[in-house]
């Protein structure tokens, strides 16, 4: 396996490796080492070795290694999981929804909350355990919008990068038709904007961890001026942009009634340059054939979100359809219309909304796989935040953005009969880890995920 020669090897990982590098596929390798150096690249990726033949080979000295070594026990590491849809103020909410469908469910539950996040401590409080709940369930990515308040948007970014979280960080911009006392002036809004992109360069300036995201809410909430601005910022600078599309049907009907102009729903966010390969748009549940050649021409990404979909009723989205149309998809919890904050489990909602609209259909092609909805919340997501090249599977030039799944740690709700773990050099070899994967899918939860590692630091363990 080549190997980087010009940095230095510092830590070694060694034992099962389970990754999905294309959709669709499992990778086992039972026997893999990882060598990965201090700034969490990885320089070696053997797939059938050990820790004693790689020392060797590569005459490493082992006084200078840190090894971590799990080639006992039911164990293995997976790649980080990528959260491209997550509303950071709204977490205190989370199991909060009541009947409400989406926009009521705005007004009753999340424009008040979010406005009450200019206190910043409230703020410090809600963003702290927020960015520490996602990554104890192995988020070591989410593409997060914030308040429309600047300040508490760079409190956002300063925990993120503090806590050791990669992250898209994007205030919210709202000028129109929002509650009196949660909306801006364009000129606030372009204020604020520029404000927290000037404070992430300051404090990134290589976006090694933390990322600005331009962030229009959602049509309804933006005149076409400031959509016009973010547009041409967007442009200018090469920025990524996020907001929703298609979530809700009566959504989509007051959308086609604020810009009569526009041909749909994704035109309006076309015909201001906000479409792009750096657009992320939730849910997209609803598109036209129309609108879905054109995201596709465009190269966006959406963002699957099954838990809020189904919790405020908002509709099934067509996976399936858009995977074979060849639109990036990735997972987003929606915290708070979804009620987790674990891509674990939002991977096995989208496995069963699949399976509804397979009822529906009578197609088997719309069933999601357990391969597909863990590439989806890999590497798929990856590809959405612009990192495909960096997370979302295991190789040399990746970083060291992992989990280690223990399905054996203390409190485990999947249990591993002795008859059911793989046994290499037999037929069933292959079947028993989908077996295990699977078992994990739908039982795990953050107890299983032990240790969390994002480009080689430790954030929890």
């Amino acid at each position: 396996m080549t190997k980087h020669t010009t940095d230095t090897i510092v830590a070694l990982y060694a034992g099962a490796f389970i990754h999905t590098p294309t959709l669709g596929q499992l990778d086992v390798i039972e026997h893999g080492v990882a060598g990965v150096s201090a700034d969490g690249s990885i320089l070696l990726f053997e797939r059938e070795s050990t820790v004693d033949a790689v020392i060797k080979e590569y005459s490493l000295n082992r006084a200078d290694l840190k090894i971590t070594d799990i080639t006992q026990g039911n164990r293995f590491f997976f790649p980080g999981f990528v959260d491209t849809h997550i509303h950071a103020p709204q977490y205190p909410n989370n199991g909060i929804f009541g009947n409400s469908t989406l926009l009521d469910w705005l007004t009753t539950y999340t424009f008040p909350l979010e406005a009450s996040l200019t206190n910043l401590k409230r703020a410090d409080l809600v963003y702290n355990k927020v960015i520490a709940r996602t990554l104890g369930n192995g988020t070591t990515c989410a593409a997060y919008y914030a308040t429309i308040d600047a300040d508490a948007t760079n409190l956002l970014a300063d925990l993120a990068l503090k806590l050791g979280q990669r992250a898209l960080i994007g205030k919210v911009c709202m000028n129109d038709n929002s509650p009196d006392y949660y909306i801006e002036t364009l000129d606030e809004c372009k204020h604020g904007t520029q404000k927290v992109l000037d404070h992430i360069k300051k404090v990134d300036p290589t976006n090694d961890l933390i990322a600005p995201v331009l962030t229009p809410r959602f049509a309804p909430s933006c005149t076409s001026e400031l959509m016009h601005w973010l547009g041409a910022l967007k442009k200018e600078h090469g920025l990524h942009s996020q907001t929703h599309i298609s979530e809700n049907k009566n959504e989509i009907e007051w959308v086609g009634k604020l810009f009569p102009d526009s041909a749909s729903y994704a035109d309006i966010y076309n015909d201001h340059n906000l479409l792009d390969d750096k657009t992320i748009l939730a849910h997209a549940i609803h598109l036209s054939d129309h609108e879905k050649d054109l995201i596709r021409e465009k190269g966006s990404g959406v963002s699957h979100c099954p838990i809020s979909n189904s919790a405020i009723t908002s509709g099934e989205c067509r996976v399936r359809w858009l995977l074979d149309n060849e639109i990036p998809v990735g997972l987003g919890t929606d915290v708070s219309g979804g009620f987790s904050p674990s891509i674990l489990n939002t991977a096995r909602q989208a496995v069963l909304v699949s399976r509804h609209l397979a009822m529906e259909s009578g197609s088997e092609h719309d069933k999601l796989s357990v391969e597909d909805v863990l590439f989806l919340g890999t590497q798929g997501g990856a590809k959405l935040v612009g990192l495909q090249d960096k997370i979302g599977s295991f190789g040399v030039g990746k970083h060291w953005d992992a989990q280690l799944i223990d399905l054996d740690t203390e409190g485990s709700q999947v249990d591993v009969f002795d008859w059911q773990v793989p046994e290499i050099n037999t037929e069933t070899y292959d079947q028993k880890w989908k077996n295990i994967v699977a078992k994990w899918l739908f039982n795990g939860d953050d107890r299983n995920s032990s240790r969390v590692w994002v480009k080689g630091r430790l954030v929890k363990e």
